[in-house]
C-alpha cells in the first residue's frame, strides 16, 4: 500500500527539517510541529534563504491558502 500524504508528514512531525514551498515565490525550512486538514503548518526553527543570506524566523505559524507543496528535506 502506497503512504497516504498526512502518513509522511506524521513521520516527520518533530523529527527533521521539512522545505515549504509557498505562493509569491517564497521558501521556508523548520521542524514540522503540527499541522492540519487545511495543510496550516506551524513550524519551529524556520528560516528563509533570501539573495544568499539565512534569515531566522523562529517559530512560524502558515496559513494553508499559501503552501504550494511541503517536502521532507535531506540533510
Amino acid at each position: 500500500m502506497t503512504p497516504r500524504p498526512l502518513d509522511i508528514l506524521d513521520q516527520v512531525l518533530n523529527r527533521q527539517p521539512v522545505i515549504i514551498s509557498l505562493k509569491g515565490g517564497r521558501e521556508i525550512r523548520g521542524i514540522l510541529q503540527g499541522y492540519d486538514v487545511h495543510m496550516n503548518l506551524v513550524l519551529d526553527k524556520a528560516e528563509e534563504e533570501m539573495d544568499g543570506t539565512v534569515q531566522r524566523l523562529g517559530t512560524l505559524i502558515v496559513r494553508g491558502d499559501n503552501v504550494i507543496y511541503i517536502t521532507p528535506s535531506i540533510e
